[in-house]
């Protein structure tokens, strides 16, 4: 798995589309992406495998993953079969990225922990490979499970201070594929500006500030759409080399692999491939 999906990966909900009129955009999309050297594309807003065949079939090398497929919108049975399908087209490219989402989003939202271990059970079953699949593991006991049942995990909006407590619990060889908020803007105010337009959403549910608070940060940091202290914690900006670091401290505290959104203040939908152009420069 580390291999498949190299060091850096972009993170988008544009690449995810049920548009057949965007087949095309996203296909050349995709391309550019696996030239510019990125191991993995992840794809945003509770996707399923039928979102990466664009991707997959426009590219020969770049790995494709869900992130984060909620397991109420999608039953266990529905995503083996999808599974099974990208799989047989694609060997070995696609990743099934798995999370319990959040009670305000699913109405069946009842015990997700045991919801998780269930789901898991059932794709067992259905023949979907442990190691095909990630967990967006925030807590220690979903860490446990991806660790114990899975190839790893990919959580979403996190600290350099989570990956590290991540991979004590996760050991040496599972995955540990942070996501990372990216904003090329030097201008403090303006950049943090943009950082709580997008936080704003996550700072409603409580799997995020739960985690939040577990690492370290008080109510105050969550208070008026969020504290310097955390929008600088779990956003990269600034300078190219102040952008560097952050997500070097990333691989510093454990990381195998980090996942880079761009946040500019547009539509999530657009593809900010300029953005993702001037970042692939960072990384080198």
């Amino acid at each position: 798995m580390k291999r498949s999906v190299g060091r850096h990966g972009i993170w988008s909900v544009g690449l995810r589309s049920e548009d057949p009129a965007r087949r095309g955009e996203l296909a050349e999309a995709a391309a550019e992406l696996e030239q510019l050297g990125y191991g993995a594309v992840w794809l945003g807003g509770s996707s399923a495998a039928r979102h990466a065949v664009p991707l997959l079939d426009a590219t020969s090398t770049l790995a494709v993953g869900t992130s984060i497929q909620s397991i109420w919108q999608y039953d266990a049975a529905a995503s083996a079969a999808g599974f099974a399908e990208v799989e047989a087209a694609y060997p070995g490219r696609f990743v099934l990225g798995l999370g319990v989402s959040h009670a305000k989003f699913a109405e069946q939202y009842r015990r997700p922990y045991s919801a998780l271990v269930a789901y898991l059970d059932e794709l067992d079953e259905a023949g979907v490979p442990s190691d095909r699949r990630l967990l967006a593991a925030l807590g220690p006991r979903t860490l446990d499970l991806a660790r114990d049942r899975a190839a790893g995990s990919i959580p979403y909006l996190v600290t350099p201070e989570h990956t590290a407590r991540a991979r004590e619990i996760l050991g040496e060889v599972p995955l540990l594929a942070p996501e990372l908020k990216v904003i090329l803007e030097t201008d403090p105010d303006r950049a943090r500006t943009l950082a709580r337009d997008s936080l704003a959403i996550y700072l409603t549910l409580p799997n995020y500030t739960d985690n939040f608070l577990r690492h370290g940060f008080t109510e105050d940091d969550l208070r008026d759409g969020g504290s310097d202290r955390l929008i600088d914690a779990v956003f990269a900006w600034g300078d190219e080399a102040a952008i560097r670091k952050r997500i070097d401290s990333f691989f510093a505290a454990g990381a195998d692999h980090v996942a880079l959104q761009v946040v500019d203040g547009g539509s999530r939908e657009a593809l900010p491939r300029e953005a993702w152009r001037r970042i692939t420069s960072l990384l080198t």
